[in-house]
């Protein structure tokens, strides 16, 4: 399926949002730049719809359904952002939505989607597979899975950050992107890939969560223990199949993160340029501000891919007194 997905993909995605999601901003910073010595180009899908990139895919892929699929209803399982945003999609799109998500998901996560309408069916990330449980109630209620990553019409969603990117600044250098399941990034370097000759492409995981990069080192899909990180966005064990054949051709490298880097960058998006960020959504430039990764002179896109995390969180993980943040 992936050798049919293309960058056309990505172009008929866009159509099917344009007025409907968020063109998200593209900010930058000369503080940001002279500390890396380099033009950094951050797209904030911390003000995407649902606070994160995750309703480009959803939306884009449930708005392909058959009305009689929209009637049954749609299932999702998700750390929290997919959650949101297929439930939002589901709403806009007169569909009901279920989705599976780890009990300690952050609750302002699972508040979302249940005011979005979802219903929401918990489970033990460490213990119980999700992706088991989801199927099984699907199949049961009848319902149609829109899976949170391994889908190429989510995959194509996802892309349209980076085509809105480079259609706003024009080409880059380089492309930085966190990776979880994969389908951001998937989507993303594919556009790169196209619109920009000789971009390098990085995707950031978690030090504890190196699932993809692992798998990139040995071909193949590598499965490692759930990981305990801040990112819990970036929680997965093991890459998308679909997406793991797209980044497997496209990726040139994968930086990792520790989660006292990223609580720096998100620290640093906050007091320079005045931008709230969860974890997993700094991960690109937690890999930049650590040294991790190094582009002299060159114009680096940035995907800062959510911003869904509460004002006491936030707080905790920065080491501020929430009423500092009011």
């Amino acid at each position: 399926m992936t050798s049919h997905f293309t960058i056309d993909d990505v172009f008929a995605a866009a159509r099917r949002l344009d007025g409907v999601a968020h063109r998200t901003p593209v900010l930058t910073s000369r503080v940001l730049n002279e500390r890396v010595g380099a033009e950094v180009y951050l797209k904030c899908e911390n003000f995407q719809r649902v606070g994160a990139f995750k309703f480009r895919g959803a939306y884009n892929a449930i708005s392909q359904l058959s009305a009689e699929q929209l009637a049954r209803g749609v299932l999702a399982w998700s750390s929290g952002n997919h959650a949101q945003a297929v439930a939002l999609s589901a709403r806009l799109l007169g569909a009901s939505a279920v989705v599976v998500m780890p009990a300690d998901v952050p609750a302002s996560k699972m508040a979302a989607a249940k005011d979005y309408g979802a219903e929401i069916i918990t489970y033990d990330r460490y213990t119980e597979d999700r992706t088991a449980l989801g199927r099984a109630l699907a199949a049961e209620r009848g319902l149609t899975v829109v899976p949170p990553y391994d889908d190429v019409r989510v995959m194509a969603g996802q892309g349209t950050a980076a085509l809105e990117l480079v259609e706003e600044i024009g080409q880059v250098n380089a492309l930085l992107a966190p990776v979880s399941g994969g389908g951001l990034m998937a989507g993303c370097a594919t556009v790169a890939s196209a619109l920009c000759p000789g971009v390098r492409i990085v995707g950031v995981e978690p030090v504890d969560g190196d699932d993809t990069k692992r798998s990139l080192e040995a071909g193949h899909r590598i499965r490692i223990p759930v990981p305990h990180t801040i990112a819990d966005s970036q929680a997965a064990e093991i890459p998308g199949e679909l997406t793991f054949a797209v980044n497997r051709r496209l990726v040139d490298e994968i930086a990792l993160v520790t989660d006292d880097q990223l609580v720096t960058a998100m620290s640093f998006l906050f007091d320079t340029m005045k931008i709230v960020a969860e974890p997993t959504g700094v991960a690109g430039l937690a890999a930049l501000l650590a040294g991790q990764v190094r582009f002299p002179g060159a114009r680096i896109g940035v995907i800062i891919s959510g911003g869904n995390i509460s004002a006491t969180r936030f707080a905790a993980l920065i080491g501020r007194d929430a009423q500092a943040l009011a």
